[in-house]
């Protein structure tokens, strides 16, 4: 289920922060500038063994919720947290000298039609491999992609998907579109063939090559036990596993566009880019659309991809064309029931949850979108199940819990579809069916009057005056949505140009050197957790120490567990924060001349004593009065 717009953000640019942390930003940008350049690499290994890159690799993996799924070995990112930092690496290091992956478990996770979609869990150590892999790779690869494509890849999403068919629709009226949907794509790669892609787009590593072509065939354990070994496939579920789907469907994305959108004409026009920094090709179009070319542009999500043709027949050649190529350069087949030609004058076709159509309005053909039949019977469904546990919650505490779900459920799906152009039609038609369900089973429960806090449901909701309170909380209204206009992604915005992530967030407000300075001198027999955490503090503080608000040189921070080790405190982030040396010790001191001499050192006001105390209570101290 979707995500909030401002958690979804904060993911997005966590990522980015995470790459500056560990001083690994320069190192991508250089490779993705170098790969643009067309360089070819060698000894990518030395980089992807670095422990910079093995550190920035847990710090990713432990904020992703399948990092706590068990492989088969049934450890977890909790057994590497308690490793100390040299421990970690060395572990790492130590799996590269000599790979060998472990056994892959399988899950079968039911699908909405009935059948299974298998999950491939490798062990948390081979994750951590192929994460160190993901980071080098990506910016090379990156540089080597379609604009087309937009599945798994850096600030691209179904938005940007959705946005493109939107221009290829209403701007330059291609309204017959393709549908070709690949027969089980994900396990039928083919492994030698990917090996060739991957070399081609310039990575040449031999030892790197070798570790990959051991992760596509590492054997899978069945639910039943039974272990079978891959001859071809790549397991949904592995961090790799994305990136090789575009890179084996890299390759169909520029083929298409060398039919039509790259052509070389007899004329060189001169081509300007937009303020997005998109290539504006209106004069090359109009060359082309003057030959018996063909006019095809495709739009693409993972495996997911549409072709959009001018008319019926350049539609049908495109269909076949496809299914050709697709079956003598990939090895791969379409799925006939599934792969259709659609008018969009006449039908809906349907893409990631939306389904698209035009209609005629002002004597012109506009897009006309909404939530799938498939997608609105899912929320339909979800949303039924939501509002069941609110009303067979425990008690006063767990409806709250079950509230919050609900509320967070609701914007996360208004997040998603809010970008169809008939978004309140669908939207007013599930809240009319939801809205009967919670009177009925909330009836007298649920009020006009409560109390509205502020943050994101006073911000989007307080207006709406379907908003309702169930004893006194807010519930997010189902049908008051804010429909919006998909959102192309600009071409400047970049994860791997430093002008490209200025886009994206601002700079660190913090001492980028005290911050690495930390990162290279770990505190001695402590955790990889609590090295990780001791920098998220120093970000998430600007630097500052937590009682007195100064800022902290690199020599004067300590990181203080709030409830003590001793006492049975954690290293976890929730339990750390960041303070100075004196106020460290005026924590734990218990002489009176030694908090008289701190207390005087400091010259705590008030509310910095306030905090002060807070922390002595938590570490079962005495109050200073």
């Amino acid at each position: 289920m979707p995500v909030l717009t401002s958690e979804r953000r904060e993911k997005k640019q966590g990522k980015i922060r995470n790459s500056e942390y560990y001083g690994m930003e320069s190192i991508f940008d250089t490779l993705y500038a170098e790969s643009r350049n067309g360089k070819t690499f060698n000894h990518l290994m030395a980089i992807i063994e670095s422990e910079e890159n093995i550190k920035l690799a847990y710090r990713t993996i432990k904020r992703n919720h399948g990092s706590k799924t068990p492989g088969v070995d049934k450890k977890t990112i909790r057994n590497l947290a308690k490793l100390n930092e040299d421990e970690y690496v060395r572990l790492v290091k130590k799996k590269f000298s000599n790979y060998h992956p472990r056994p892959v478990r399988r899950e079968e996770i039911p699908k909405d039609n009935g059948k299974t979609r298998p999950l491939g869990i490798p062990a948390i150590s081979d994750r951590i491999v192929q994460q160190c892999i993901l980071q080098v790779m990506e910016p090379i690869c990156e540089a080597k992609f379609s604009e087309n494509s937009n599945g798994f890849r850096p600030n691209r999403s179904a938005e940007t998907a959705i946005a493109q068919c939107c221009r290829l629709i209403q701007v330059q009226h291609l309204y017959h579109v393709v549908d070709l949907d690949i027969k089980g794509f994900f396990d039928n790669i083919n492994h030698t063939k990917l090996i060739r892609q991957i070399w081609s787009l310039g990575i040449r590593d031999k030892k790197l090559l070798c570790i990959i072509k051991q992760m596509l065939k590492a054997p899978v354990i069945l639910p039943n036990g039974e272990k079978i070994y891959p001859t071809k496939g790549t397991p949904q579920g592995g961090i790799l596993s994305p990136l090789l789907a575009n890179i084996v469907l890299n390759e169909l994305d520029w083929w298409i566009a060398s039919q039509w959108e790259n052509m070389p004409t007899r004329t060189e026009f001169t081509i300007r880019q937009n303020r997005a920094g998109a290539e504006i090709k209106s004069h090359v179009y109009r060359a082309l659309r003057r030959s018996n070319l063909k006019e095809m542009h495709s739009v693409r999500y993972a495996d997911d991809f549409k072709i959009f043709c001018s008319s019926h027949t350049d539609a049908v050649k495109a269909y076949h064309a496809t299914a050709k190529w697709l079956k003598d350069r990939l090895g791969l087949d379409i799925s006939p029931e599934k792969s259709r030609i659609v008018n969009l004058k006449r039908q809906y076709s349907e893409f990631l949850g939306f389904k698209l159509k035009v209609q005629k309005r002002s004597n012109k053909y506009v897009v006309k979108s909404h939530m799938c039949d498939k997608a609105y019977k899912k929320v339909q469904k979800k949303l039924t199940e939501e509002v069941k546990k609110l009303e067979h919650s425990a008690d006063d505490k767990a409806q709250f819990m079950q509230l919050m779900t609900y509320n967070a459920v609701v914007a996360g799906i208004h997040q998603y579809y809010c970008i169809a152009t008939a978004a309140s039609e669908d939207f007013g038609k599930l809240a009319y069916g939801v809205k009967k369900q919670m009177h009925n089973r909330l009836r007298n429960d649920l009020t006009r009057k409560g109390e509205l806090k502020k943050g994101y449901i006073k911000e989007k909701y307080g207006k709406s005056s379907q908003l309702r309170f169930l004893h006194g909380r807010p519930v997010v209204p189902i049908g008051y949505v804010q429909s919006r206009n998909a959102q192309h992604k600009r071409k400047s915005v970049n994860k791997y140009t430093p002008e490209g992530r200025e886009l994206i967030h601002k700079n660190l407000n913090i001492d980028t050197k005290t911050m690495l300075w930390l990162m290279r001198n770990p505190v001695q027999g402590r955790s990889i957790e609590y090295a990780d955490n001791r920098i998220s503090l120093y970000a998430a503080q600007h630097g500052k120490c937590a009682v007195t608000g100064s800022i902290m040189e690199a020599h004067d921070i300590h990181c203080h567990h709030k409830r003590p080790a001793a006492k049975g405190g954690t290293d976890e982030y929730g339990n750390l924060v960041l303070i100075s040396a004196p106020v460290h010790k005026l924590i734990h001191a218990s002489d009176m001349a030694t908090i008289k001499f701190y207390l005087n050192l400091l010259n705590l006001d008030s509310t910095q004593i306030l905090k002060l105390n807070k922390f002595r209570e938590m570490a079962e101290m005495s109050l200073i009065d």
